[in-house]
């Protein structure tokens, strides 16, 4: 008899948010960017600008626990370098 295996529900996805402020550089948003989430220049450089356009841009999806420990990192970054930089996570719609 065929074994049927349980449905296992994907686990729900979190989007890491980058908030613009108007005291962080651009450069320490990239040099983070890249630093904690891995992303080539151009990735960040892009990721900042739409942030810095339309105040919040979307950097990464991922499992939640990911996007939490990503999200802190970034935040702990800047503020150890004097800096108001935030991230949010948020369920994937």
């Amino acid at each position: 008899m065929p074994k049927t295996k349980p449905k296992l529900e994907r686990p729900k996805l979190y989007k890491v948010m980058l908030v613009n402020d108007d005291y962080t550089p651009r450069e320490f948003v990239v040099m983070v960017l890249k630093a904690v989430f891995r992303m080539s220049e151009e990735a960040a450089s892009r990721v900042m600008l739409t942030a810095h356009r339309m105040g919040v841009a979307v950097v990464l999806v991922c499992a939640r626990d990911i996007a939490e420990t990503k999200s802190k990192e970034a935040i702990d970054l800047a503020k150890e370098a004097g800096f108001p930089l935030m991230f949010t996570t948020e369920p994937e719609e």
